[in-house]
């Protein structure tokens, strides 16, 4: 006799009160290709119809479950692993070394966050990670500086409590512009996706709200052992602010995602790719016709687990709304227009309970 599948529900804080998301408590499984395929990039640097073929597979994804993988990235691997190695000389340092970059000591409140120093689902545990974060500087970006680093860079603090950590301001910075540039090259698929001028963003990534982190999950004692439950959270079940989130992954697995049948997805990784996800932002703007979907972290092992996304938002100041091409007489907008910067700060005051809605 097949048994019952069971449901419970995850309670997630939004801007307009808690909002609830369905969930079977069976264990996570593997998504099948059409739920979070692998999409290869080669043709972003083709011609137009290459690049349309490939929006029309970025669609399909960012309707379906609103994650995917992508190969061909352009992002050399050996600036890849030279990123990870710097994090992990980062994380391996004492508590103190990491607290001389901490994140409220720096002007962008760039750096260091310790272990349980969030907590992004507050009916969760707290999370079991920490993080370095490097925020968008201008001087820091090629296409609004194609010059060589400044020695007057305003976070030259940051820089200061890292100088220990032989190339560590080098490769962080050298691996954020590579993935500026393969979001901002992302952002340009996705207005093809939505059925728009391939340039219609592009006026609103010329100095955007992006962050690249470094993350480290310590090891987990007995995790085999456990279930999900028994466990803390690597970092609890949300949706991510921004438009764009792309995401390395190490080879120890973790991260789950909600799927459109309220099932659990085991999003293991994948050599050679990233993942992509779409962000509130974006499912504002798409009038929610693309899905940003509830996901979560376990590190279920005894050793480290570490991550290194990339989170694209719009330009701060610049006001948005739900983009022509989807809005119809039978479809309204869902949405008012908002600051990407505006939205993105209220949310995270949110998070860190210093905004109270209904």
């Amino acid at each position: 006799m097949a048994t019952e599948t069971q449901y419970t529900h995850v309670e997630l804080l939004t801007l307009t009160g808690p909002e609830y998301r369905r969930v079977s408590t069976a264990p996570p499984r593997l998504p099948t290709e059409d739920e979070i395929p692998i999409i290869d990039l080669n043709p972003i640097d083709g011609d137009f119809q290459e690049r349309k073929d490939l929006a029309s597979k970025i669609r399909a994804a960012a309707e379906n479950t609103g994650f995917f993988y992508v190969k061909n990235h352009g992002i050399p691997e050996d600036l890849i692993q030279e990123a990870l190695s710097q994090a992990k000389a980062f994380f391996h340092q004492p508590e103190e070394g990491k607290q001389k970059v901490a994140s409220a000591k720096m002007k962008q409140m760039d750096g260091f966050h310790g272990v349980g120093s969030t907590q992004i689902n507050k009916t969760e545990s707290k999370d079991q990670k920490e993080t370095f974060s490097l925020r968008y500087n201008p001087l820091r970006d090629p296409q609004a500086n194609p010059t060589t680093l400044p020695a007057d860079d305003p976070d030259n603090a940051l820089w200061e409590g890292t100088a220990h950590l032989p190339g560590f301001r080098e490769t962080t910075i050298a691996f954020y512009q590579a993935r500026l540039n393969l979001a901002r090259k992302m952002i340009r698929i996705f207005a093809l996706a939505l059925n728009l001028p391939e340039d219609y963003f592009d006026d609103l990534v010329t100095h955007p709200g992006a962050d690249g982190l470094y993350v480290h999950y310590p090891g987990t004692p007995d995790a085999a052992n456990r279930s999900d439950a028994e466990l803390d959270v690597g970092i609890g079940s949300h949706t991510d602010i921004q438009c764009v989130t792309l995401l390395w992954q190490d080879m120890s697995g973790g991260l789950q995602v909600l799927s459109t049948n309220d099932e659990w997805l085991d999003a293991r990784p994948i050599p050679g790719t990233l993942v992509v996800n779409i962000g509130d932002f974006l499912q504002r703007l798409s009038n929610n016709r693309f899905r940003s979907t509830v996901h979560r972290v376990y590190n279920r092992q005894s050793t480290s687990r570490y991550s290194m996304p990339f989170f694209l938002g719009f330009n701060p100041e610049s006001v948005c709304q739900v983009v022509p091409s989807c809005v119809d007489d039978e479809h309204p907008p869902l949405y008012k227009p908002i600051s990407c910067g505006q939205w993105h700060r209220d949310r995270l005051a949110l998070a860190q309970g210093l905004l109270v809605r209904p």
